[in-house]
């Protein structure tokens, strides 16, 4: 009896493994296109030719590796994709568009491997910390990290399996931590998701050549802008510019990219009354609103000599920081404490839930205050009264249940121990402790700012643990650990 029912549990094991596969394979063949997307530059810069080989390399391996994962696992695609499948499928198909995506960064030695996994990583969680120097790299390897940024914050691998296996891929779509059902099936969903980020993009770009930039800069800024990524062409990031209208734009799409697509849902359909009710667009306006003064008493005089330049710089900076978009028109070298300590909580608190942003998000904040208020009042309110609290997400109205109030504590711990960890990480290579809390916030909550810990010659143990805190703040660290025990599991089953 027990053998059989081994047998059935390897049986059913084998089966999961080969889906993973399977799906895996599909989005690793999609993939090698979107690896191509960089070479339709070199009709607009013809000299970038001799760079286009080393993304049809990485577009063959991706291809390759994908057609066999496909062949191994035969017809194991199946339309119904459970939770547990969609953990270990997302951590498989991140790991590897991650490895892929640092191929031609490796192929043109523009970086080494643990370079090019950083860049990569940095890309596709759309954080916007970077190993590169973009006055001497390729202007397809720019392009190539617009690209990641753009897609990863998309959900590049969603869009993709909705489009396939349709409205029974929940599984999938709730693995990676999204929560943000605009419309009856998965599918509907994600096609709406493009619509508006498309959009959004294609605005971004007319605005910016508006302003004064070139096609190429608008194209990458308005990308990585949404994308709340970071990555620029430029050095200086977008203070290289010297411009107040390309800055207000870029304020405006970070934004954007930090607003929830729920919310986003509730104002394409004319529904304001539930934009209204939404509490993140509220909060994140409030929180800029406190910041800012604070962040501009402590720099006026010290950092920035007029306060129009003050408020200018402030107001951007805080926007950067919240969104977890990493822009900045600034150095932070003589940067007092304080307001470097604001930057830092600006990059914990995040953007909106179900955004391109990263951090512990806004609407879960709200979610803990709520819970503050509630543990109040019921020391206040007559023995006996029970008292319900909602809070709106999207177009639905959600009651605050103990599964809530574990979800955002279980987050809140999580992120604190990964972030205590990764700045002793730092403390322990020798940098000091603001720097370090600066810098792993950064790299945590995928915002992309830096005090100048990350850079080429950063030590190897340094970009590990900012890869690895990347990657947990993207995946938001529950899938990561749903996955990693779900195999590990699986394997002392089988053993």
């Amino acid at each position: 009896m027990i053998q059989t029912q081994m047998g059935d549990y390897r049986s059913l094991i084998k089966h999961r493994y080969l889906r993973v596969l399977g799906y895996s394979g599909i989005i690793f063949m999609a993939f090698s296109f979107i690896l191509l997307i960089p070479v339709l530059f070199c009709f607009f810069f013809p000299e970038e030719w001799k760079n286009s080989t080393y993304f049809f390399e990485s577009a063959l391996i991706s291809f390759m590796v994908g057609l066999m994962f496909r062949i191994f696992s035969r017809s194991e695609v199946n339309p119904v994709l459970t939770v547990q499948d969609g953990v270990i499928t997302v951590l498989m198909i991140w790991s590897g568009n991650i490895i892929f995506s640092s191929l031609p960064f490796i192929f043109s030695k523009t970086l080494n491997f643990t370079q090019a996994v950083f860049e990569a990583t940095s890309g596709w969680t759309t954080t916007g910390l970077t190993v590169v120097d973009v006055t001497k790299i390729s202007k397809l390897l720019l392009v190539w990290r617009s690209l990641m940024q753009y897609f990863g914050g998309a959900g590049f691998a969603i869009i993709v399996c909705s489009s396939i296996i349709g409205p029974m891929g929940l599984g999938f779509y709730r693995a990676e931590g999204r929560t943000d059902d605009l419309l009856p099936n998965v599918k509907k969903t994600a096609k709406m998701i493009m619509i508006i980020y498309v959009t959004y993009a294609i605005a971004g770009i007319v605005a910016y050549k508006l302003a004064g930039m070139s096609f190429f800069d608008a194209f990458n800024h308005s990308l990585t802008a949404l994308a709340t990524g970071g990555f620029s062409t430029k050095a200086g990031s977008i203070g290289e510019f010297g411009n107040l209208r390309i800055e207000c734009i870029t304020m405006i799409l970070m934004i954007l990219g930090t607003t929830g697509f729920g919310v986003h849902f509730t104002i394409w359909k004319g529904n304001f009354r539930a934009f209204i009710r939404n509490p993140e667009p509220w909060l994140f306006f409030t929180i800029i609103s406190i910041f800012t003064p604070l962040i501009m008493l402590k720099t006026s005089g010290v950092v920035f000599k007029s306060p129009p330049e003050n408020v200018r710089h402030s107001l951007f900076q805080a926007i950067s920081a919240l969104t977890g978009t990493g822009f900045s028109t600034v150095s932070f070298n003589n940067w007092p404490a304080f307001p470097m300590m604001l930057l830092i909580l600006l990059m914990i608190f995040g953007g909106g839930m179900d955004s391109t942003s990263g951090g512990l998000k806004l609407f879960r904040i709200f979610v803990f205050l709520r819970i503050i208020i509630m543990e109040v009042e019921s020391f206040i309110l007559p023995k006996g009264i029970v008292k319900s609290y909602s809070v709106w997400k999207g177009e639905s109205r959600r009651f605050i249940d103990s599964s809530m109030v574990m979800e955002v504590l279980l987050i809140f711990s999580l992120y604190f121990i990964t972030y205590i960890v990764g700045v002793l990480v730092l403390l322990g290579y020798g940098y000091g402790t603001l720097d370090s809390m600066f810098e792993y916030a950064s790299a945590l909550s995928t915002v992309g700012l830096s005090v100048g810990i990350t850079s080429p010659d950063a030590p190897t143990g340094v970009l590990w643990v900012e890869t690895i805190g990347m990657f947990l703040g993207r995946l938001e660290f529950l899938a990561v650990l749903y996955a990693l025990a779900k195999i590990f599991r699986d394997v002392k089953k089988v053993l």
